[in-house]
């Protein structure tokens, strides 16, 4: 059974089809510090399970500064929730130290999600994936884009509750003041 398996709670004799069918698709490799596993517009972005040593995802603003997203350590998946909507890569991801991982394809997860009884499945799961989705997405706007690029993707994300909720609400969730919004505002009826 796979690490990855492992760590989603399955038993060893659960299923034993299904962990082999999946398993079998999991690929294990090792990788070299500085090795890149997955570029930003990468068309497949993929999941990796670390089995040892240590990766981080990160982003490049358009000015060239890097911004980590987030650490892997032993135990940890590292990921871009982009793979889940099929869109392309959003992350960069590498390799800090020798590491050994699992490689976890798009396929196995819709694979995955298609062959545990929904019984066993929590309904919220795919629900939860969307909300991880834009929570990573929004996270990436913060550390890198303009408040103005910021401000368009909030209005592309939650197109209906732009004029249901006031002002320094929408400039919170931003990180910026009432007053910067309102310049951004102008700035975006403009363009």
């Amino acid at each position: 059974m796979s690490s990855f398996l492992a760590f989603l709670g399955f038993e060893k004799d659960f299923e034993d089809n299904l962990s082999s069918d999946i398993g079998s698709s999991i690929k294990l490799i090792s990788v070299k510090k500085g090795e890149v596993l997955q570029k930003n517009g990468d068309l497949k972005a993929k999941g990796f399970f670390v089995k040892s040593g240590l990766l981080r995802s990160y982003t490049i603003d358009n000015k060239g500064k890097e911004h980590i997203f987030m650490f892997g350590p032993e135990g940890w998946i590292v990921g871009d929730m982009e793979f889940h909507a099929g869109a392309p890569a959003a992350l960069y991801i590498d390799a800090l130290e020798d590491s050994e991982i699992e490689v976890i394809e798009p396929s196995v997860v819709e694979e995955f999600f298609e062959k545990i009884p929904l019984e066993q499945l929590p309904t919220e799961i795919k629900r939860m994936s969307n909300r991880l989705l834009v929570l990573q997405k929004r996270i990436i706007m913060l550390m890198s884009a303009s408040v103005l690029e910021r401000y368009d993707d909030f209005v592309q994300t939650y197109p209906h509750i732009v004029q249901r909720v006031p002002q320094r609400m929408v400039a919170s969730y931003l990180g910026v003041t009432p007053e910067a919004l309102s310049k951004v505002k102008s700035e975006h009826l403009k363009g």
